[in-house]
């Protein structure tokens, strides 16, 4: 049986190899850094001590992966970690909207938008166990739960902002605004719902859990994985080109499009080609990483205690700062992601200090610095935070380009959102994964996105199984 080789060793590309070496078949993954993982990656940033995570942080879709599940990550030593509660949203005046994973007390804790939020999200969270497994999937496929894909999909097709109007109240707007803004997209734009409801379901079916001692523990677990089952990993060794490679023998890119045309362009299918080149990339992060003496003071108590807090304000600011970074201009104000892991995982801290972790959603290829505006957004529901403060780093869009050659012009998640996107990613075929003869793409370029989940990396592996069995 022919070896197999991966390109890149972010989750999808190790989840990808721990497949394929579990099915005894021979694979090589080459990693150009130093060390494993791609986005989930952790290290000291601000020369605290701390454990900071350099890209993934909170892990709604990667606790209940079915990959994750299958391949018992657990066993390899990956530990979850719950907060005592999973988000917050603050809004000006102390107030705040607050998701926990118990759907009825989130729903008691909205008041008059808890009838709407049950009605909306509850039965998708039900089913969200059995949903998995075809959410994870592209989109044009024949689902195993027809009806309940039906309940998920049909209000993941509207706009955020005609989904949000189904709420009353300021906080109900908001907390279900700042989690379907993880999808980068304007939220008056088509299906710029689904990445929304896919993590509130996926949280009140499972939480929103870190990794103990930071995400870099799922990569290490899925490493494990692929040695324990014959399989090597390579790092410090950067493919230039397909070339490098064993002629003959099948190739995997855990990288964007470009890349794969980068690295294999004069071999793909000129349709195929063209198809990567006109893909389309989104707005940018750009990150600060904190060591904060005594955490972030947060005038809304369950701030204090979640470990995501979504930072901007409300509905209406929401959707005017997405709208502003899909169409090039940084807003005054942008929206934050903020984590606060070591509530969860006190080993990431020295003390009374503590790593927190934000970053900022900005324009495609931005080389303005957004610290400022990151802190004074903070600031505003936690006045005293920049007092606090005892280590700082940046991460500007360009760093996380140089950083991960997948994040074009800093985009984390590999893509735009658009719904051409959404449903044909990165083009539109049956097999999604298949690049050409001999290669396929498993990054989070394909479906089902953007997120630590491996489902990428196991769908290709799937599909390169079955060309090996032909």
């Amino acid at each position: 049986m022919s070896r197999v080789h991966i390109i890149g060793s972010g989750p999808n590309g190790l989840a990808c190899a721990a497949v394929l070496a579990r099915a005894g078949v021979g694979v090589t993954v080459y990693e150009a850094a130093s060390t494993i993982g791609g986005g989930t990656r952790s290290i000291d940033l601000t020369g605290q001590g701390l454990i900071h995570d350099v890209c993934s942080a909170a892990h709604p879709m990667a606790v209940a992966s079915p990959v994750f599940l299958e391949l018992d990550l657990e066993a390899q030593g990956l530990e979850w970690c719950f907060p005592e509660i999973d988000l917050a949203h603050p809004l000006d005046g102390g107030r705040a909207g607050v998701m926990v994973r118990d759907i009825q007390q989130t729903a008691a804790g909205l008041g008059e938008d808890g009838k709407a939020w049950s009605k909306l999200f509850g039965p998708p969270s039900r089913a969200f166990p059995k949903l998995s497994g075809d959410i994870n999937q592209p989109i044009i496929h024949f689902p195993e739960h027809p009806f309940s894909l039906a309940r998920f999909g049909i209000p993941s097709l509207a706009p955020a902002t005609t989904l949000a109007k189904g709420f009353n109240t300021e906080e109900g707007k908001a907390l279900f605004g700042g989690v379907a803004a993880h999808s980068f997209s304007p939220l008056t734009r088509l299906m710029s719902s689904a990445v929304g409801m896919a993590l509130i379901c996926a949280a009140h079916a499972n939480g929103w859990p870190v990794a103990k001692g930071g995400s870099q523990s799922i990569a290490n677990a899925l490493a494990a994985v692929i040695t324990e089952n014959g399989g090597t990993i390579e790092t410090g060794r950067l493919i230039k080109s397909i070339d490098e490679l064993p002629a003959g023998e099948p190739v995997i890119f855990d990288t964007s499009p470009a890349g794969v045309v980068g690295l294999a362009g004069h071999r793909m299918p000129e349709g195929v080609r063209k198809a990567f080149q006109r893909y389309e990339y989104g707005p940018a992060a750009f990150k600060l990483d904190l060591a904060v003496e005594g955490g972030i003071p947060w005038e809304n108590e369950a701030a204090r205690k979640a470990g995501t807090v979504h930072v901007i304000g409300s509905f209406e600011e929401l959707v005017a700062a997405e709208h502003e970074i899909n169409y090039g201009r940084m807003p005054e104000r942008p929206f934050l992601l903020v984590g606060q892991q070591y509530l969860a995982d006190p080993s990431r801290s020295e003390g009374d200090l503590h790593p927190v972790w934000a970053y900022a959603h900005v324009p495609n290829g931005f080389t303005g610095d957004a610290s400022e505006a990151m802190i004074a957004q903070i600031e505003r529901f936690a006045p005293g935070f920049r007092d606090r403060i005892r280590g700082e780093t940046a991460m500007f869009p360009d760093d996380f380009a140089q950083y991960n050659a997948n994040y074009v012009g800093g985009d984390i998640v590999a893509g735009a959102n658009n719904p051409r996107q959404l449903i044909f990613r990165p083009r539109a075929t049956l097999d999604p994964y298949k690049v050409g003869e001999g290669m396929w793409i498993c990054s989070a370029a394909t479906p089902p996105g953007g997120g630590v989940h491996g489902m990428g990396g196991a769908n290709a592996a799937r599909s390169v199984l079955r060309s090996l069995s032909h």
